[in-house]
């Protein structure tokens, strides 16, 4: 998904370098462009709550639609401790944690536009992952966070049956339609 990520200690920023992983697809789907309904803009499925190694491939699909990526704001209890900035090639984001922001999402801030966007568990199952992230990228969608979590019912394996089940939970999510965007060539509707 992305180099090893270099932290600098001046300036508590972690580099990345984003390559194209055709065998880890970005697990995110967005509604069309259109004028803005809803309390989110669609899903992702992070693999991980390395919240600075899951960004890199996930912000480099989303500035085609919003060009570059100044800030992420995520919910602290979500994700692992992290650093406050990662550099993306030239490019620096800043990461702002928040335990008011709310749960289960994250807000990633162009220059002229704001995505927010339903983050599914890492620990969820296949099936409830593809319902809970076309449920939030359909263009109609006007749910909350909470009864979009509910429609796939999104349950998590336990720890120690996740990492058996990672493999064929990819097929199934591929063959379900869950490769969404691809990091060449993107055009994100």
């Amino acid at each position: 998904m992305t180099s090893a990520p270099t932290l600098s200690s001046q300036d508590r920023t972690t580099r990345f370098t984003v390559t194209d992983d055709v065998h880890q697809p970005l697990r995110l789907r967005l509604k069309p462009k259109a004028p803005t309904t809803g309390r989110v803009d669609g899903g992702w499925w992070p693999r991980s709550r390395n919240l600075a190694a899951e960004l890199p491939r996930l912000l480099s699909v989303l500035s085609v639609r919003l060009g570059p990526i100044e800030r992420v704001s995520y919910h602290l209890g979500d994700w692992d401790p992290t650093v406050r900035k990662i550099s993306i090639g030239d490019r620096v984001v800043r990461l702002a944690g928040y335990r008011s922001q709310h749960a289960d999402t994250v807000d990633v801030l162009a220059a002229r536009q704001r995505v927010t966007l339903l983050v599914v568990s890492p620990e969820a199952t296949t099936q409830a992952a593809h319902a809970a992230l076309m449920a939030a990228g359909h263009r109609g969608n006007t749910e909350d966070v909470e009864t979009l979590l509910k429609s796939g019912l999104v349950t998590a394996l336990p720890l120690d049956e996740a990492g058996g089940e990672a493999d064929a939970a990819g097929q199934r999510w591929e063959l379900d339609g869950g490769q969404m965007y691809e990091l060449a060539g993107v055009d994100a509707p």
